[in-house]
């Protein structure tokens, strides 16, 4: 869940950076860092959107696609876009396909989608007429006692469940899981399947991750005074690799209609600036 890391990560702040950028040519590789169990953002079979969009980018230059994988957790940057290849001065990868537009951590290409967080919540269990998360509030009280909602430390889907009497009803997730092997995705996955939980509000891609593997219904989340819900995403690279960064800076007005397609494709909610969905 992107926002929760960017923020745990953010509170590392920049180190001093002395990177030796490559130059970037023709041919070669598109060297992607990236975590290779870290649905539906990548996986290490190229399912992700955005191992979609990396194949799309590397194809465009005439270049081979290769990765580092590293999971998406603390370290992450350090472990792969800023770690050198032993007794070299190259580095292991060279791009981030997903990072927070303004990432302290690297330099960050304009945004190339803006997402939002979601309510996704099971069909053909009493939710059906909830058209907006507001109408949780509207809800008999034995009813609304109990809902089961998934909630994450930090995340502004609680904030918001604080904010509308509906704290009692939530059962605590890790925005992180320990274990590798799996991640937020594949656990709200796993407990909707089973009819652990009724309702999640968890960030877009993931929510339309969920919604296309299960009979769920997904209600976008609009941002309200105090309470931001949407987040504009961009690609990272090293800071001094600006003939990188230009580089994907045409690659992403070229290729503009191309990633929306895949984006919808993975039923990832899109919003403009305002907040407002993109058809």
């Amino acid at each position: 869940m992107w926002p929760s890391t960017h923020r745990r990560l953010l509170a590392r702040g920049l180190a001093s950076l002395l990177a030796i950028s490559g130059p970037v040519h023709a041919g070669g590789a598109f060297k992607v860092c990236a975590d290779p169990n870290n649905p539906p953002f990548s996986d290490d079979k190229g399912q992700g959107f955005e191992n979609k969009i990396a194949e799309l980018f590397a194809k465009e230059l005439g270049q081979k696609l290769e990765y580092t994988w590293f999971p998406q957790r603390l370290g992450f940057i350090r472990n792969t876009l800023k770690a050198k290849i032993e007794d070299s001065e190259g580095y292991k990868c060279d791009v981030v396909m997903g990072v927070p537009e303004g990432y302290e951590l690297t330099a960050t290409t304009p945004a190339y989608y803006r997402s939002t967080y979601a309510l996704v919540y099971a069909k053909g269990k009493g939710f059906d007429a909830i058209k907006t998360a507001a109408d949780l509030d509207q809800l008999p009280a034995d009813q609304k006692t109990k809902l089961r909602i998934a909630m994450f430390d930090g995340a502004p889907g609680t904030t918001w469940l604080l904010n509308h009497q509906l704290i009692g009803q939530g059962i605590p997730y890790q925005t992180m899981t320990g274990d590798v092997s799996t991640n937020t995705a594949q656990v709200l996955d796993r407990d909707f399947k089973a009819g652990k939980i009724d309702m999640v509000i968890v960030w877009g891609p993931i929510a339309g991750y969920l919604a296309s593997r299960n009979p769920l219904a997904m209600i976008p989340m609009k941002s309200e005074p105090g309470l931001k819900f949407d987040f504009p995403i961009a690609m990272g690279v090293r800071f001094p690799d600006k003939e990188r960064k230009a580089q994907l800076e045409g690659l992403l007005k070229s290729k503009a209609g191309e990633i929306q397609a895949i984006l919808k494709e993975y039923k990832v909610p899109l919003v403009d600036a305002q907040g407002n969905p993109v058809p």
